[in-house]
């Protein structure tokens, strides 16, 4: 028999709450425990001892009458305002009424399912067969395509460079490498893990599930591994896609295919900075999405350029090993703590998430809430605000105010560490990183943090401008990734032999939804221009919306006998100028703000400026009049 009682004191108490609400169909209760639900975390809850076993044992003696939990249908229908007022009280705050409907499909709240593309027509096997998509990149995206054409049955290829799935969590391997997405929202909607053994897991433990999910789904059988895309050529008189790729070895293939899904995404390609002499340096220079794993760190003097997401996670990681730590910092970088980063996933709040009816989807809305649109009012210009160059609103520096306390605990108050790495930018300018003791560790007297701008390289070590040359043994660039340059090597040409990479204008690209473009017929992104989440949030939330998307696209090609389709350029154009605006009255624009978001002209080319929402609503259905169809 099982021990409810003591299982479900390791489950959070707001999750808890609505599944008990859910299951019994008592939404009284919900006045008695809102009080101290005060945030979307477990840690912003003060729930009473004596409230909380009070809730568990009733909700114990409930769970031990239900005959089979993996079966249980609530017989209770919950109205939208009873549903409203259960997502206020498990975030702790006002969540807009916009939300529900939204809520109720990713979570199947409320008896509301997800908005799978199904087929509205009959489609013969042979018709089936006669359609080909080329899927460029096994990483998340290009595995959540896959699955979902296979549901579909479409036919289609995926060409991966690596030698076998993953993406980025495959390529980084550097130490300390990890999640900064909460796990339990960090992963597809209809594959939940249940048994992540952190809140924020490490990079092994990413990569596994995307091996399993690519095992279950019969994906790797259509890969070919160890192969790269080098342009891709539409034709207009065949109306395909002419694809190049080549093997490790050199080989070189062709292929047709009536459609593209590039599912690379942004950060796939090592940005190595240009510093003079650093080919001269005796020792080893690597990127850290190539990390040496041949590298002996025991005793080791490690130069380290790049204070950046890859940056923070190194450094703490090899502390104990290096006899030295010379860190390079072009610019400070905000990190939050979460006093979850570290902490093991505690056996009864996994087997809630597997056998507790409703309890994993609260769960994943209220993460939802606290990594995503919780967070995105804060982020907004306040024309108002006195304090413009330092914070963008009243909450935003609050939240900075906040920050700083942290950080000058962290570094002992010590003033010259403080002047060093407190941004002068606001909170969320660039991408808010997690705390995994980055501030902490500067205080190690091995560690040497350098603001001082490297002036060049020689064969023992890295100068920086002010004289000053610094001893090291190896060299770690942890600098980030070409993010404007989307497709490239590869050469992508339209009709008329347009290339996108001309169209682009190297360093400024622009896309529909971030996922069309006017010219390129049949050719899809994922994780296009504007669609990375600076302000939290999960990729695979974002992935998900786009699959969707191309696969209500392509059903209205198959089902209708079009040869292609192509986005119409006022359609483009209008949704960009959209973007452009609202980035105007966000943070990223910060003019005291330089990041990978923004190309040479300071126009934001990376980030969504939308909410998660408002994202989910533009591609939850596929609107036929925004592309001429041929």
């Amino acid at each position: 028999m099982v021990d409810f009682e003591n299982i479900l004191k390791d489950a959070d108490f707001a999750p808890l709450l609505m599944s008990y609400v859910q299951m019994s169909g008592d939404t009284d209760v919900l006045k008695k425990y809102k009080p101290y639900i005060n945030g979307p975390w477990s840690f912003f809850e003060t729930v009473p001892f004596d409230l909380k076993n009070e809730l568990i044992h009733k909700f114990s003696i409930f769970l031990e009458k239900v005959p089979c939990l993996v079966d249980y249908k609530s017989e209770f229908v919950l109205t939208k305002d009873e549903i409203h007022e259960m997502l206020n009280t498990c975030v702790g705050q006002e969540v807009p009424q916009e939300y529900i409907s939204m809520i109720q499909s990713e979570t199947h709240i409320g008896g509301i399912k997800n908005l799978d593309v199904h087929w509205r027509k009959n489609i013969s096997e042979q018709k089936l067969n006669a359609f080909h998509v080329l899927i460029i990149g096994a990483g998340e995206s290009g595995i959540c395509a896959s699955i979902k054409l296979n549901q579909l049955g479409i036919n289609h290829t995926i060409i991966e460079k690596n030698n076998s799935v993953g993406g980025t969590w495959l390529e980084n391997t550097y130490p300390g490498c990890g999640v900064d997405t909460p796990n339990h929202f960090y992963q597809y909607s209809f594959e939940p893990n249940h048994d992540w053994s952190r809140y924020f897991s490490q990079r092994n433990e990413i990569w596994q599930y995307f091996e399993k999910c690519a095992d279950k789904y019969g994906v790797r059988k259509r890969i070919q591994f160890n192969s790269e895309v080098t342009q891709a050529i539409w034709r207009e008189d065949i109306k395909l896609w002419e694809v190049e790729f080549k093997t490790k070895s050199g080989e070189v293939s062709r292929i047709q295919t009536n459609a593209i899904i590039c599912a690379i995404g942004q950060l796939n390609r090592p940005l190595i900075p240009d510093i003079k002499g650093l080919s001269s340096f005796n020792g080893p220079v690597f990127h850290s999405a190539n990390w040496n794993s041949n590298l002996e760190l025991k005793n080791l003097k490690l130069g380290m350029i790049g204070t950046g997401a890859s940056g923070m996670q190194i450094g703490p990681s090899v502390l104990d090993e290096v006899s030295e730590l010379h860190i390079f910092q072009r610019s400070p970088h905000w990190a939050i703590n979460n006093p979850l980063y570290f902490s093991e996933v505690l056996p009864g709040k996994k087997w809630s998430l597997k056998n507790l009816p409703y309890y994993a989807q609260w769960y994943r809305f209220q993460l939802f809430w606290a990594s995503a649109d919780g967070l995105y009012p804060t982020l907004k210009l306040d024309p108002n605000w006195e304090h413009k160059n330092i914070s963008v609103n009243a909450k935003n520096h609050e939240m900075r105010e906040k920050l700083i306390e942290h950080i000058r605990k962290e570094v002992n108050e010590d003033p010259v560490l403080l002047e060093k790495v407190i941004p002068t930018y606001p909170p969320y300018g660039k991408r808010m990183l997690r705390d995994n003791k980055w501030y902490r560790s500067l205080t190690n007297p091995k560690v040497n943090l350098v603001t001082s701008t490297i002036s060049h390289v020689n064969s023992e070590g890295i100068y920086t401008e002010n004289g000053k040359h610094h001893k090291v043994d190896a060299i770690i660039l942890a600098t980030g990734f070409m993010a404007g340059k989307l497709t490239w090597p590869m050469h992508i040409a339209g009709k008329d032999g347009q290339s996108l990479a001309n169209r682009w204008k190297d360093d400024n690209p622009r896309a529909y939804l971030g996922i069309t473009v006017p010219n390129f017929p049949n050719f899809f992104m994922m994780y296009g221009p504007n669609t990375n989440l600076a302000h939290g949030g999960s990729a695979i939330f974002h992935s998900e919306c786009q699959t969707r998307y191309i696969m209500s696209a392509l059903r209205e090609l198959i089902e209708e006998d079009y040869h292609s389709m192509e986005c119409k350029e006022l359609i483009h154009d209008r949704f960009n100028e959209k973007v452009d605006t609202i980035h105007s009255e966000m943070v990223w624009s910060h003019p005291g703000v330089g990041s990978w978001y923004k190309n040479k002209k300071g126009r934001v080319f990376a980030t969504s400026p939308w909410r998660m929402l408002d994202y989910w609503e533009m591609t939850r259905n596929f609107n036929y009049n925004d592309y001429s169809f041929f």
